[in-house]
């Protein structure tokens, strides 16, 4: 999105170093990549950049909001909210598609949100690997507040372990080894000493949990949360002592209330010229005029799951249960990456960490995704080079 940059990237850019690139992948962590990663990393201009963190701003100073909580208190699905919910989300996520405004420059769109973890051991492997193998100008960062890939790790250890001794702290999934994310699970036990625990194997005794490993008991006193109810409701026969929704002692990171409260649900409380206008559907009476400029999303649906581009008046009165579903106004992502095989669009992650006693989250890394398809996402995009997932290093 630098021009300057993008034109020495792409003249200089060798797909038998993409190949050396991706042959490292499988050096580190064999077996372990399970999607695809794109040919460049992406050039965030400054004006980008300031606007990103100006929508930020501006998006956690809704969340932090009084009445958030009350207003928010329906996102949690019945039968699956968590006893010991903190007080904030200790991790905030924000996707912006990059577009253009009326006068033709570039600006971000707020398309999710989520108060849930994410690739947070997998993005600093990918900040280091580019620079390796491909142009990665002076003046440009992966990190933000001043962090480096040191000084990220570093204050990422002190949120995750703190004082805790390494294996008190595990990473829950359901199945690790089998989710196409696992990479990151590999890149956190790498970089923190974090264990990937199944749900499976976790065992209860009253109010505290444990694991086994090398023929011990381990206590588990913080949980880095990553299995969320949208996969376990898909497994109705998963046999487990321990279920999400029992009162425990432990800590979580992040709690899964969070995961229910900052997410599609959130949209509509939002106000900000960065963010596109969200209505709840059980709200619309009538509906917009202009409905083939909106996309209709499920609230309790992920992943991209059940999102409907195209949708008519017909179509929006046939639902039954309205209360679960989100219209939200279209955006257009703009092809704002010149690839040698054509444009390419963009969505930047934005990842903050919010430990205890903070009054903000902090802006610590980011995630790109790089599309040609009709959506974000690893499935619109099988048949397509110079997509998939990426970074960003912004102007500093």
């Amino acid at each position: 999105m630098v021009e300057k940059h993008r034109k020495i990237y792409n003249d200089r850019f060798n797909p038998d170093a993409y190949q050396a690139f991706m042959r490292q992948f499988e050096l580190d962590f064999p077996g372990q990549l399970d999607f695809r990663v794109a040919e460049t990393p992406l050039f965030v201009p400054k004006a980008l950049k300031d606007q990103i963190l100006q929508a930020g701003e501006e998006i956690i100073d809704a969340l932090l909001q009084p009445e958030f909580k009350n207003q928010t208190r329906r996102a949690i699905p019945p039968g699956c909210e968590v006893p010991n919910e903190d007080e904030h989300p200790s991790f905030l996520v924000l996707d912006y598609a990059v577009c253009k405004d009326a006068h033709g420059n570039l600006t971000p769109q707020l398309i999710e949100l989520q108060g849930f973890t994410t690739l947070f051991g997998y993005q600093p492997y990918m900040a280091s690997l580019y620079p390796k193998f491909f142009y990665v100008p002076e003046g440009f960062s992966a990190y933000f507040n001043g962090l480096d890939h040191s000084s990220y790790l570093q204050e990422l250890r002190r949120f995750f372990i703190g004082d805790l001794p390494e294996e008190q702290v595990i990473l829950l999934e359901i199945f690790p080894e089998k989710q196409k994310t696992r990479i990151d699970f590999a890149a956190t036990k790498k970089y923190f000493g974090i264990e990937p625990v199944c749900l499976t194997k976790v065992r209860r005794s009253g109010r505290s949990l444990y694991y086994e490993k090398d023929g011990r008991k381990i206590d588990i006193r913080r949980i880095f949360n990553r299995v969320i109810f949208d996969e376990l409701d898909t497994l109705p026969d998963l046999k487990t002592e321990f279920k999400l929704t029992d009162d425990v002692d432990v800590e979580w990171l992040a709690h899964p209330n969070w995961f229910f409260r900052v997410s599609k649900f959130s949209l509509p409380l939002l106000q900000s010229p960065y963010v596109p206008e969200s209505f709840f559907l059980h709200h619309l009476d009538p509906y917009p005029d202009d409905l083939e400029n909106y996309v209709l999303k499920p609230l309790f649906s992920f992943a991209g799951q059940g999102v409907r581009l195209n949708i008519t008046k017909a179509d929006l009165d046939a639902i039954v249960n309205k209360e679960n579903f989100l219209l939200q106004r279209k955006v257009t992502y703009e092809p704002v990456l010149q690839s040698p095989s054509g444009g390419v669009k963009v969505e930047l992650r934005m990842m903050y960490i919010w430990p205890k006693g903070q009054e903000r989250p902090k802006l610590v890394i980011n995630l790109g995704r790089l599309s040609k398809g009709e959506m974000i996402g690893v499935r619109y995009n099988v048949d397509f080079d110079w997509v998939g997932s990426s970074i960003g290093y912004f102007e500093i």
